[in-house]
């Protein structure tokens, strides 16, 4: 019984926290437009080249001479503050497995197979218009999709919407982010530095250790997980997984249980009630103040530290982390014509991508899915509103121009693939907007029929 109301408790703040995880999404999407279009405006502005200097900076960071931190300011972007990125998106997706929409095969399948659908047809679209040229390397650009993006989209049509359609596309882009992660550690790492690694095992291991010894202080996690991003920064292998590895090693259980807070709670309160609470405030009284700070940190000290790591990491990577890499990384001269970028193997190949081939794999693979009887769409959802949805998963900014800087070297290349995924994202949010906009105004029309 106690197991069971401990486990409850637990289950509704992790599902709090996810309902908070879709607000500040849907928030951060709009300030992310907002950043997108202050990169474009300093990227074809008299400043720009002022702007482009200063993201080549070098910023030294120097913690002893052995650790010395030598990155310009794009890279403590694009492999600093994106590693905090990658944390926050695994952690989200832990709490899913947990508690939320990935939590049961019947939860999951549904994502799951949209997820897969949506990575698998934009990647062969891509290699199939690009197969043996050097644009090759950028097969994994349409195959993300952008969470906040995508939500801040959906959540400008309110309740046009279903509260599961939003639900769905969460599930189906954290899966997403999941093998954006897998696609970048297994294919665009290299020169490896096998003492780096091995170092990085090393404190991969302890970290899992203290998991294990039921350490709960997140001191000692972030700790090891600067050594651990300091390892791969220098390993080859991209260090924004590092952020992956911390938020496995992250403890689920809290320090203390539901039932020894119930019972700690009652003593501290009967003891309260014993100090002079008619005449004197906590101010006056310390014996009131001890018992206060008491029950206060029983409270925190009852809340998972999964979720006091994401719920304290949230606002600062939705509403700081996103929005700088957007200033850092969408500001692409647009001195490139229309013709020139959709007659190209690199940027039809992109723009098809993401602007159909995600809207085409999400609803494919969920459909055979359900006919296969291995997922099941939700009551509230109909065919109309998944490839809607699919439609705007086709928004695959932050991830798609992360991938590509990893994928090419040639500022001409990043070019193209930066404007076709610009423009690509545009037409899959204006599209997927009108699909999912024409289809509520059938649903209200045939209400009013009946």
């Amino acid at each position: 019984m106690t197991q069971s109301v401990e486990r409850n408790s637990i289950d509704l703040a992790y599902k709090a926290t996810g309902r908070k995880f879709l607000d500040r999404e849907t928030a951060g999407g709009l300030l992310l437009i907002g950043a997108t279009v202050i990169a474009l405006v300093l990227g074809n502005s008299p400043w720009a080249d002022a702007y482009h200097h200063y993201l080549k900076d070098e910023l030294l960071f120097e913690l002893s001479e052995h650790f010395t931190f030598r990155l310009t300011l794009e890279e403590w972007i694009n492999d600093g503050l994106m590693a905090i990125f990658f944390l926050v998106a695994s952690l989200e997706l832990k709490r899913e497995i947990l508690v939320g929409e990935l939590s049961s095969l019947k939860k999951a399948s549904m994502p799951l197979l949209g997820a897969l659908g949506g990575m698998v047809v934009p990647a062969l679209i891509f290699v199939a218009l690009n197969v043996d040229t050097e644009n090759i390397a950028g097969w994994g650009i349409p195959m993300a999709t952008d969470i906040a993006y995508s939500l801040g989209i959906i959540g400008l049509l309110g309740k046009r919407v279903p509260l599961q359609l939003k639900i769905f596309l969460v599930a189906l882009a954290i899966v997403d982010d999941l093998g954006a992660i897998l696609v970048i550690a297994l294919f665009y790492s290299n020169d490896l530095s096998w003492l780096y690694l091995g170092a990085g095992a090393g404190t991969f291991t302890l970290l899992i250790l203290c998991n294990r010894l039921g350490v709960k202080n997140l001191f000692w996690y972030l700790s090891g997980g600067v050594a651990l991003w300091y390892c791969f920064l220098n390993s080859g292998v991209h260090p924004t997984i590092a952020g992956v590895l911390i938020a496995i090693t992250i403890p689920v259980k809290p320090k203390l249980d539901s039932k020894t807070l119930k019972e700690r709670t009652a003593r501290n309160v009967a003891a309260l009630e014993e100090t002079d609470i008619e005449n004197r405030d906590p101010f006056q009284d310390s014996r009131q103040r001890k018992i206060l700070e008491a029950i206060k940190k029983d409270t925190e000290n009852s809340s998972p530290p999964l979720l006091k790591l994401e719920n304290s990491l949230i606002d600062f990577n939705v509403f700081f982390i996103i929005p700088v890499f957007a200033i850092a990384n969408a500001g692409v001269k647009l001195d490139v014509s229309l013709l020139e970028v959709v007659s190209g193997s690199l940027g039809l190949g992109i723009l098809l991508g993401l602007a159909l081939g995600k809207a085409l794999g999400i609803t494919l693979f969920a459909l055979i899915g359900e006919k296969l009887g291995i997922a099941e769409l939700h009551s509230s959802l109909r065919w109309r509103h998944v490839v809607g949805m699919g439609m705007i998963a086709g928004i695959g900014f932050t991830m798609s121009l992360f991938i590509t800087n990893l994928a090419f070297s040639d500022p001409e290349l990043i070019k193209i693939s930066k404007i076709s995924i610009l423009l690509a994202s545009l037409i899959a949010a204006v599209v997927g907007v009108a699909t999912l906009l024409i289809g509520t105004a059938r649903d209200s029309h045939e209400n009013r029929k009946k």
